[in-house]
């Protein structure tokens, strides 16, 4: 497993996301203000915004504008949520795996109900046969 490729991974797939929530909050603005430019963006952005970078680069080719709007926002989210991130990410990853391992131990432990041979009457039946060929 390697570490640093790991975190490089998560986060590019981070800043992309960062991206996408500019973008979604640039677009809110414009509509409130501009929607002809919001109808472009959305129109442009549609299909591009997986891979932020990408996204970025040719934006800045058809409106540097946009671009630039979008890259201040995105950094801006950045910052106020650098400092609490990685106590989230980490806390919500333990509380999901709990709540997985849960339901998963419940899922196994659950009697079928439904499975006539599992039913109390034929159950005692069977355990009075099996104390019958004990004794």
């Amino acid at each position: 497993m390697n570490l640093k490729q790991i975190a490089k991974d998560t986060a590019k797939t981070l800043q992309s996301y960062l991206t996408y929530q500019a973008l979604r909050t640039v677009l809110a603005q414009l509509g409130e203000t501009n929607p002809p430019v919001e109808l472009w963006l959305h129109n442009f952005s549609s299909g591009k915004i997986q891979n932020g970078e990408s996204f970025i680069e040719q934006l800045l080719q058809e409106k540097p504008d946009l671009a630039l709007r979008i890259m201040t926002v995105r950094e801006h989210i950045a910052e106020e949520i650098a400092e609490f991130l990685p106590e989230m990410v980490r806390t919500g990853i333990q509380q999901a795996n709990m709540e997985q391992r849960r339901q998963h131990l419940e899922r196994i432990t659950r009697i079928d109900t439904s499975n006539p041979s599992l039913q109390p009457e034929q159950q005692t039946t069977s355990d009075q046969n099996l104390d019958n060929l004990s004794n």
